[in-house]
Parts: C-alpha cells; structure tokens; sequence
C-alpha cells in the first residue's frame, strides 16, 4: 500500500514543449497561429505528390533541419526524425533540464509515429531497383522503422533510462505520453516524450490512399470540416510535438515553471473503421482517463476533440463526449485547433495537449478554423478564440484501426 501511495505521489509534470508544426516551428509561432485561428492548408507541394486524389493537406513550411540537427545526424535519418530531434531540442531547452547534472539512467525517452520513414525508404527502394544494391545505403536498414525517432534522440542526448516506442495508430501519440508518466512513477526523473510524423512524401501518400476517411476535397476551405455537414474526411499533416515530463518534486526543487500535469489517462479498442462503436469505447477510456485523473466530470473546462471529419465518427464523438460527461458534455467549449493544419496523424493529440497546455496559461480556448455551422450538440469553439479560465483539459484521439484514447491534463495551480 505504501510503495502504491510512494508511486501515485511522483507526479509527472509538464516542463518543456517543443514545436514543428505545419502552422508554425517553434511554440510560439504554433501558439500565435493556434490562438488565432490561423489556417495554412494548402495544396500539397512536395515533389511527386501532385498527381493523387488527395490534394490538400498542412505542410511544415520554414524548417530547415541543417539549422538545428549536426550533418551526421540527418544523413542517418528521414524527415519525420528530423521533425522529431528539433522539437526534442526545443522541449529541453524549455525546460533548461540540467542534463549534464544527470545520470544517464534517469532520463528516458519514447515516441510514437505511424508512418514512419517513408520519403526514406522511398528513396533508397528508387536507388535498389534503378541502379542496384550497392548504391542503398546502409542507413536505409533503421531509417525508415518507427522507433528511429527514440532512438536518435536518446543517442544524441545521451540518455540511457527507460526508452520506448509506441505503435498504437493515431491514438499513439496519447498512449507515448502515458507512458512517460508510467516511467516517472517507477523512477525516471525525466522523459522526453511526444509523436512525429513526414507521411507527405508519394510513396507515403500512395499508403494511405486506401483510407475512406481521407479527404479528396480540392479546395483547403472545404477539406477539412468535422462536425459539419460538410464534413467529408480529414486533411493530413506533417510535423511533431515532443514534451519534457519531469517528477514534479525534482521540478519544483530546480525552481523551473510547471506548465501542466499529465493526471490522467485511458483507452480501449473498438475496431478499424467501426465507428458507431467508438462511441461506447471513447466514453469508456474517458471514464477510465477521470478516474485515473480523480476528476469529475464537471471538472473538465475544455476538450480537444479528435475530430475526424468522417459524419459517423464525428457523431459518435460527439455522443461519446455527453455519454461520458453527462449534461455537462454539451456545455463544455469544444475545440479542434487541428482543422487549420491537418491530421497530423500519431502527433495530432500531442500537438493538441501543447495547444491544451498553453491554453490554460494564456487563458484561452482556441478555435477550430473553417469551421463555422456545427450538426452536433456540442459547444464548439469556432471564428475566434474564447477567454476561459481553463484549469483542466480533456485530449481525444482515435486510431482508424480502432483505437480510442483520452489523456487529462491539469493546469499547474492547485493540488492534484
């Protein structure tokens, strides 16, 4: 009972957030546009992708990975590394963890992605079948595998605690963040743990072409439009969120800023694309992510939906929020920031508790662009942020194999 109470007291806290999202590299400029409602689909641009039926999507425009990540570093890895290493870099130095200070042992790192290495591997399988074997480099052999990410980061970092990668669909990008805060309740001091994802290349698109719920819109006003309807699937994105999470009485005697709590967190299977019964699962893992948080429901002042776009999804969302919530369900503001950059796929939910996280600092709920008739019983937040005094936020996201996921978060104020 005692080491179970020793346990539940290591906190995990929130102490740095690093950026390189589609509509913004670095958490400030994310932030700025976020706030604001500032969209930036577009056609997708990269070379060889402009001939598929999916046209629009959120690029990561402005990033140059040479600025930030050593040249021995970025010839080993593909983009959706790079994404992962700088937002890595920036969460760190948010959170001015004294690395050196440390033992190695005591920092861990994990992440999630579901697409993994594709413009990578893309290039190096052009090279094997145009040219021949030995023009593949040997890079091609970890660059393309999801847990590159972990592992880069925990190399140029030089941290050897608990390291991991999680490959759980969309819903990944919650499940690496609970596993930080499982990390740091059996020890860790610190983790750095978030989800990147490049899946704009071609042969990556081509992967997600036999998706139903990807959007074909033409127009980026019209692509991306969940709970409307309108609402005809999701735009993709590219990009990456990582966060440091620190035992929250090691953060509190370096005296740094706590930005948030990761309290609680659920999650349940229903099925691929079975999405009247993902009502019942998303109600069941945010009952689980409340209990585990010791929130009632009433409690929750925001939700970052996961938004799929998809008019049956969205309807079991939006069911699955008042079913768990009860009558408070359609009172709470509702918001999906992601409708302005795209779906960014196992780093959509990170990026949304970054969002969550500076929108009970700056006391705001931020709005969800395009977005303007909602079909739902739902308060969502659309044109204009809204002034809020958010103290407690609630993160959705579903995988479309079936995965449901729920993450509460706590603002730094207050005893939890």
């Amino acid at each position: 009972m005692n080491a179970a109470m020793n346990t539940r007291n290591r906190g995990a806290a929130i102490t740095g957030l690093g950026v390189i999202a589609p509509n913004g590299v670095g958490t400030d400029d994310f932030w700025k546009a976020t706030r604001e409602g500032i969209p930036c689909l577009d056609r997708i641009s990269r070379e060889g992708s402009g001939h598929f039926p999916v046209r629009i999507g959120g690029q990561v425009r402005g990033f140059d990975p040479g600025s930030m990540i050593e040249e021995r570093f970025l010839v080993q890895t593909d983009r959706f590394t790079h994404f992962a290493m700088a937002a890595a870099d920036l969460a760190l130095d948010d959170a001015r963890l004294p690395v050196d200070d440390m033992s190695p042992f005591a920092v861990g790192v994990v992440t999630a992605s579901g697409s993994g290495g594709g413009e990578f591997g893309q290039r190096e399988l052009q090279q094997l079948y145009g040219k021949g074997p030995r023009y593949v480099g040997p890079y091609q052999s970890i660059a393309w595998f999801y847990a590159a990410s972990t592992g880069q980061v925990s190399i140029r970092n030089g941290f050897k605690g608990p390291c991991g990668v999680v490959a759980n669909d969309e819903a990944g990008g919650l499940d690496a963040l609970a596993h930080a805060r499982r990390s740091i309740r059996r020890g860790a001091d610190a983790m750095v743990a978030g989800a990147s994802e490049a899946s704009l290349a071609p042969y990556s698109i081509v992967c997600m072409l036999g998706w139903d719920e990807l959007s074909r819109a033409r127009d980026a006003g019209r692509a991306y439009l969940p709970f409307t309807e309108d609402a005809c699937g999701f735009a993709p994105g590219e990009g990456g969120a990582m966060l440091v999470v620190e035992e929250e009485g090691a953060a509190r005697r370096r005296g740094v800023p706590i930005r948030g709590f990761i309290a609680g967190y659920g999650s349940t299977f229903t099925g691929a694309s079975r999405w009247e019964r993902s009502r019942e699962g998303l109600a069941q893992a945010i009952r689980v992510a409340l209990e585990d948080a010791e929130c009632a429901p009433e409690e929750i002042d925001m939700v970052f939906a996961d938004a799929l776009g998809v008019p049956e999804a969205d309807r079991a969302e939006a069911l699955a929020i008042a079913d768990a919530l009860g009558p408070h369900g359609t009172r709470v503001p509702v918001t999906a920031p992601k409708t302005g950059f795209g779906r960014v796929h196992c780093a959509a939910p990170t990026l949304d508790v970054v969002a969550a996280v500076l929108s009970m600092e700056h006391r705001v709920v931020p709005p969800t662009p395009y977005v303007t008739d909602v079909c739902h019983e739902l308060d969502l937040v659309t044109r204009s942020s809204r002034p809020a005094e958010p103290r407690t936020a609630l993160v959705l996201s579903r995988g479309l194999m079936g995965c449901n996921a729920a993450l509460v978060l706590r603002g730094p104020e207050g005893d939890y």
